[in-house]
Parts: C-alpha cells; structure tokens; sequence
C-alpha cells in the first residue's frame, strides 16, 4: 500500500486535468481531480471552447451566412437574431458536455472534490470547502496543476460585463449590438469578431501588433484579412490603446477606445481580450519554490514537469498553443510520465484549429520558418471554388496549401482556409507524421465530390510548378 492518500491529484477538471486523470486511472492508479468551481469541465466547456464554436455555428446557421454566396447577401435563416437565439444551442451543448465529463470521471474510479487546492509540500495539498466551511489535508504522490487561465484585465479600464465585457463575460451579453470593438487580436478576440461580423454587427478590430496570427501562414491570413474586410470588418493594427471608457450621447451608453495615435473609435460595446493570466496566484507554489513567469504562468521541460519532480503543469497555464487538443495530450504525457509508461507521442506535430469564420487549420511548417532555415521547397494550392464541394456549399474563398521538399517531395506542411478546414486538415496530418510525400495524394482516390479532393488538385500543382 502507498503511504500517499492518491497516487495522482489533478488541480482542475479542464481538458487536461480531465485527460491526465483519467490515463492515470487506466494505468490502475488512486486519482482524484479538484475542482474549485460548482461544475466540471474548465473554461474549455463553460465559457472558452465549446461555448464560442457553438455560439459559431448558431451565429452561421441563424444568419445564412454559408449560403449568400448562393441566395444573396440579404440571405437569412432568421431575421431580427436575438442573444438568446444564439445560446439556445449553446446552454444544449454544455449541459451535454458537463455531463458527458463527469460521467467520464465517474466510470473511471476518479475522484471528484469540489474545493480550493493549495500544496502545502511537495506531497500535501490542502482542500477548502468552496463553501468555506472547513478544510482538509490530503496527500499524493504526484501532482498535475491544470488549473487554466483567466481573462487579463487592465486595472484602469472599467469593467462591467455588459457595456466592456471580457470573454468569460459573453454569454451573459443581454442583447446583440450594433456596434462593437475587439481589443486583441489572438485567436480569441478574433474568432469572436468574425463570428459578430458574420451577423452583421459593425466590428472594429485593434492590436499592437501588425500582423494576425503570425504563426500561421501569410499568405492565408492575408486571404483571411480580405474575407473580413469584405464582411465590413474595420481593422486598426499596429495601434496601442491608451483608454477604454463608458459615456454616453443621444443613442445612449456607449463605449469610447482613445488610441495612441490619436484616433478614437465609437461603439455599442468592447470585447476586451489582451490575452490570459495563469490562475496559479492562490496554489502556493511559494512553498514549494516553483516560480510563475509572464502572465502568472509555469515553466516545464519537456515531459511537462515543473521544478520540483514530482509536480507537473498542463494546459493552458503552461501558455502556449493553449488549445483543447494539445492540453490534453499534454495531460496523458503527464501521467504517462509520472508512472514511468512510454507515452508514444515523441515527434508528433499537433495541429492548429482556429475557428473564425471562414475557419482556418495548420499544421508543419509554414513558408516563413521554411525560409528562414533554408529550406528548398515548393508550394501546391487548390480553391474550393476549383472542386465541385466548394460549388455546392458555396465557399468560393477556401483554398488548401500544401508545402513540400522540392528533392524528396517529402511534405513539410498543410494550411487551410475555409469550411470544414480543422477536419480537413488530419488527412495532411497522417501523411506529415508519417513522413510522406505528395505523391500519395496523386495516387489516391478521394470520395467525390469531396473538399478533400484539394489534395490531389494541390499536390498536382506543386508537380506542375517543378515542370
């Protein structure tokens, strides 16, 4: 018998607490997940990952965007869309998944504890009741913080969760403006600006910096840019904002973005979304001398162990990519590697999912980081509005690069823009893992009529562009 209480505490219920537990448990382990909030599942399902994609679908499907390039702009399913209609679908799909994790957990043999974690050692962690009725002393052998991130808020800007909001604030929104303004253009502020603009709200975007996305591949945020500027998108980058501020006039209370350069911007609302501080500030990781980085985040080696051995951290509090696919594998590798089990991912490149509208996923190297380390390759792109699906569906804007060794034909990397492009991408994906060549899509046959038939009219190209 061990001398500890669990074998593995897991510090949140979030995708990577959830999947680290979970493998522990199917190695036969004592595993017990904290959770310091009333419900399961992180931010992943109640306010970041599964809220915003579902909020996306219902904002394409009430608004018929998919369709007008087919019926016309004025095209839609539903006039006059209101806030609840967009989180009717949504307030379904949480229910489902917070169910859907806790039952994961129980079937299991996990634990659940509903408390505050704080490590008092390496090997304790104190438990108060989120009642605040009492607390208790626990012991393990190992530790995984999961706990995740909260929205980043400047002190001097006054937050209100109607008129200047954050993203954990959204779903609580009380009608859909008019008007709106996105500080940060992460992947977060900018997959919310697309999905407003695609319902017709008049979306001003701002960053410091001056280029989207820049690990994703120029060329498709350029084409992305395009799309959104279409959708009467306004974007300010490159503009610091100096003050973020409520007032009000004859349309009533509005919001006021000064900018450093002197410009102002007018709107209904703000989405404030500057990024994500690690939610580590009440673990004590003081005892145990693990000290936070920028934005209260942790550093790990690369089997996602802190400083101290025994204590791991996954997910989203580690930084980045800080998506639900690479926490939980960050979280299985924890465990795996805790219990001295091989965790058969080594060299295994993860790909990216962005859900903007249109929808964007990439994986490998893209043609920056090839250049820069001297790489000689070649490039193959296929439209949608080449392949008969993209006609059908009405998506004339998609387009599929594929990135390939110019001698070996060996492919290097995938990037995609369009519908169904974060589904799409996993046939790039096993050929890339695999080590394959272009020639295999050449030498496939895809289901027609398919998106997936971009592959072969991609690899095709890239041939072509060899002579």
């Amino acid at each position: 018998m061990s001398k500890f209480d669990y074998d593995l505490i897991a510090l949140g219920s979030g995708p990577a607490g959830q999947r680290a537990a979970i493998q522990a448990a199917k190695l036969g382990k004592r595993v017990a997940v904290v959770e310091h909030k009333a419900v399961v599942g992180g931010t992943c399902i109640n306010t970041g990952t599964i809220p915003s994609k579902t909020l996306r679908e219902a904002a394409l499907h009430l608004s018929g965007y998919q369709e007008r390039s087919i019926y016309g702009a004025s095209y839609s399913v539903k006039s006059d869309i209101a806030m609840g209609d967009l989180f009717y679908r949504t307030e379904h799909v949480i229910a489902n998944e917070l169910d859907t994790t806790r039952h994961q957990l129980q079937r299991n043999g996990v634990d659940l504890i509903s408390a505050d974690a704080s490590f008092i050692d390496a090997h304790t962690v104190r438990l108060k009741s989120i009642e605040g009725v009492g607390s208790r002393e626990v012991t393990t052998d190992f530790a995984v913080i999961a706990v995740g991130t909260e929205t980043t808020k400047d002190s001097h800007v006054e937050f209100d969760g109607r008129r200047i909001f954050t993203s954990d604030d959204l779903l609580h929104l009380p009608e859909l403006p008019k008007s709106m303004a996105v500080v940060g253009a992460g992947v977060i502020g900018l997959e919310y600006a697309t999905i407003f603009a695609a319902l017709g709200v008049r979306v001003t975007l701002i960053d410091m910096r001056p280029r989207l996305l820049t690990f994703v591949d120029s060329e498709i945020i350029d084409t992305l840019v395009y799309q959104l500027r279409q959708n009467r998108m306004t974007m300010r980058l490159g503009e610091a904002v100096s003050a973020v501020e409520k007032y009000t006039d004859d349309r009533g209370d509005r919001v006021r973005i000064r900018l450093a350069s002197g410009k102002q911007i007018l709107a209904d609302n703000a989405l404030y979304s500057v990024g994500r501080t690690g939610s580590t500030s009440t673990l004590g990781l003081e005892r145990l001398g693990i000290d936070v980085i920028e934005r209260e985040l942790l550093s790990v080696n690369e089997n996602y162990q802190t400083i101290v051995p025994n204590i791991y951290a996954v997910g989203d509090v580690i930084g980045f990519p800080s998506l639900a696919s690479t926490s939980m594998e960050q979280g299985r590798h924890a465990s795996c590697h805790a219990f001295g089990v091989d965790p058969g991912n080594k060299g295994t490149v993860l790909p990216y999912g962005i859900y903007t509208i249109p929808e964007i996923s990439v994986i490998g190297q893209n043609e920056e980081e090839l250049t820069e380390a001297g790489v000689p390759y070649e490039v193959g792109k296929a439209s949608y509005r080449e392949i008969s699906r993209g006609q059908i569906i009405g998506d004339s804007i998609g387009m599929l690069k594929l990135l390939f060794h110019m001698e070996t034909r060996e492919l290097l990397g995938v990037a995609i823009l369009g519908e169904g492009a974060s589904e799409l991408i996993h046939i790039g994906q096993a050929v890339l893992q695999l080590g394959g060549t272009i020639d295999y899509f050449v030498n496939t046959v895809f289901n027609y009529p398919t998106l997936a038939e971009c592959y072969k009219t991609a690899a095709l190209d890239g041939i072509n562009r060899m002579g």
